[in-house]
């Protein structure tokens, strides 16, 4: 009774299990997606367990690293019995079906999917997604710039978007966008950066371009300015002197503009400000040695340390050369010697002379050419008001136009005075805090208005010849070459005589006689009168025949001896 029992216990078994395999074999899809469970691993093959009543295998060569029994893998079972009833599975359709899957998921849901770039093709780039999945992506949105050389993106493993997606009936077409994906770290790695750097931070990043106002750094796909006034406390001329395109480089940040997303670098600020300690080391009338680094109409500017720059004026460059700009003396890299004339720390600036630093030879020109020094030089340069006149390289005098003749107005100096001439001059006055040398040439000679003045004074008479005839008078030219004008109604002591017509009776070169009436040397005026001579003659004739005929009884008045003048 209790062997019939166990057979029956037996039977009954083997029909469930019968009845198991036979469920799992109906719930086996081929087609399906279903998981394996490594149960063996030889040279050849990897053996799974898939709950069918014969295991499946995979070649080793599918996998790219061999997995260890007791994995899970997932296959698609492609037949349930193949031609000796053994399960077909395949490891590759399973990764098809689940990259799709994978696929569809990141279009729907707008996540990224991992790629890579194999092919420039025209108008973008071919995609590697895996499992012989190709698709393609514009030129346009692979980057956020534009794209010069395509080549450099080849084998790039990177993040796309899908933008479209079709696979019906064996027609496959997928678009990527790439730069989407970029715009969106940017943005995250950009905000991550404003909120947790601040200023005087020290951060890494890559020279990545040049512009003549500095250089930009990358700092992680986005850019920070290092201003070429940012680079060194010192004159700054080519940002290419202080880093090198690629160069991986350490910088403190000094300015942030989450805003406008403005990042500005230094690297001069790892240094303290040399101004800081600028009067520990310097004060006025101090001479310092330095490098000429700028040249400009004005002046010339002179580091006198990294970051300590200073200007010396045009007109500090030289005691005695006329500089029309600092590059006739001067040139960018010279060593040169200069005085601290003054500074402003807050500013920033120094003012420096060069010629503070020599000996000032204006302190010696006033024994070197005393008043009254005779001396021929050359004309350097002439102008409506006279001439300048060189006396010694960098040192002119000058030779105004009033200082030419003592009888003659020069109103047209370049008349007489011609630039590279010799010309005769005396020195007539020194100022040497003035920088001025005063020349003369009528100082050669004596003032004939000083002579004229005592031997002609106001009252006398003189004599003169004619030199000029004009509608109100003669000009008459005395000893010394002075003119004097004798005026028309001047010319006759006859008030009802024509004096035009008086006028008209004279010529160039009649000698005359007349009464000097007004001399002013200081104005070179002389004023004569004819008239005025004729009756001071008059007076004295009256007084003459009055004198001769005192005492005499008989009356004798103007008007007989008018009559027996004219008897």
């Amino acid at each position: 009774m209790v062997k019939m029992d166990a057979a029956a216990a037996e039977n009954n078994n083997q029909t469930r299990l019968q009845e198991e395999y036979l469920k799992g074999m109906d719930q086996l899809v081929e087609g399906e997606l279903i998981k394996g469970h490594v149960i063996q691993v030889d040279s050849e093959h990897v053996y799974l367990d898939v709950g069918y009543k014969s295991e499946g295998k995979i070649p080793v060569t599918e996998f790219k690293e061999t997995p260890n029994v007791g994995e899970d893998i997932s296959v698609v079972l492609v037949k349930r019995e193949g031609k000796n009833g053994e399960l077909v599975v395949s490891k590759k359709k399973a990764e098809a079906k689940l990259l799709w899957k994978e696929l569809k998921d990141a279009f729907q849901d707008h996540k990224t999917i991992a790629g890579k770039v194999v092919k420039s093709i025209k108008g973008g780039f071919e995609v590697d997604l895996g499992i012989e999945v190709r698709a393609f992506i514009p030129i346009s949105k692979m980057d956020l710039h534009r794209i010069e050389t395509p080549e450099e993106y080849i084998g790039l493993d990177t993040q796309f978007y899908i933008e479209r997606l079709y696979n019906e009936k064996s027609k496959v077409n997928i678009v990527l966008s790439r730069r989407e994906w970029l715009e969106e770290t940017l943005s995250a790695k950009k905000k991550e950066f404003f909120e947790k750097t601040t200023i005087g931070d020290e951060v890494d990043g890559t020279v990545k371009s040049f512009t003549s106002f500095g250089a930009f750094i990358d700092l992680g796909g986005f850019d920070g300015l290092l201003h070429i006034n940012d680079m060194s406390w010192g004159h700054v001329n080519r940002p290419k002197d202080y880093v090198k395109k690629g160069q991986e480089i350490k910088l403190k940040v000094i300015r942030l503009e989450p805003e406008d997303e403005k990042i500005n670098l230094s690297l001069k600020h790892f240094s303290d400000d040399p101004w800081s300690t600028f009067e520990d080391r310097y004060q006025v009338e101090d001479v310092i040695k330095g490098k000429v680094t700028k040249l400009t109409d004005f002046g010339a500017f002179i580091e006198i340390e990294e970051g300590i720059e200073g200007l010396a004026h045009i007109s500090e460059l030289s005691w005695v050369k006329r500089i029309k700009h600092p590059k006739e003396i001067l040139n960018i890299g010279d060593e040169v010697e200069a005085m601290i004339l003054g500074y402003d720390i807050h500013e920033g600036r120094i003012s420096l002379g060069m010629k503070q630093v020599l000996p000032n030879p204006w302190d010696e020109l006033g024994e070197k050419y005393p008043v009254g020094m005779k001396l021929t030089r050359t004309i350097k340069k002439v102008t409506n008001a006279g001439a300048f006149v060189e006396l010694e390289e960098g040192i002119d005098g000058f030779l105004h136009a009033e200082n030419l003749s003592w009888t003659k107005k020069v109103k047209n100096p370049s008349s007489i005075l011609k630039e590279g001439e010799e010309i005769e001059v005396v020195i007539i006055h020194v100022d040497t805090e003035m920088h001025r040398i005063g020349l003369g040439v009528k100082q050669l000679s004596e003032d004939p208005w000083s002579t004229l003045m005592s031997i002609a004074p106001k009252g006398s008479t003189i004599e003169g010849q004619v030199s000029n005839i004009t509608d109100f008078g003669l000009f008459v030219k005395v000893q010394g070459e002075i003119e004097g004008l004798i005026h028309k109604n001047n010319l006759s002591e006859d008030r009802d005589a024509d004096v035009d017509s008086l006028l008209s009776k004279y010529k160039v070169g009649d000698k005359v006689t007349a009464a000097v009436i007004e001399l002013q040397p200081g104005k070179q005026k002389l004023s004569l009168s004819i008239k005025e001579m004729k009756l001071r003659e008059q007076k004295k004739e009256i007084s003459k025949y009055i004198h001769e005929n005192d005492g005499d009884d008989t009356t004798y008045t103007l008007a007989d001896m008018l009559k027996d003048k004219e008897n």
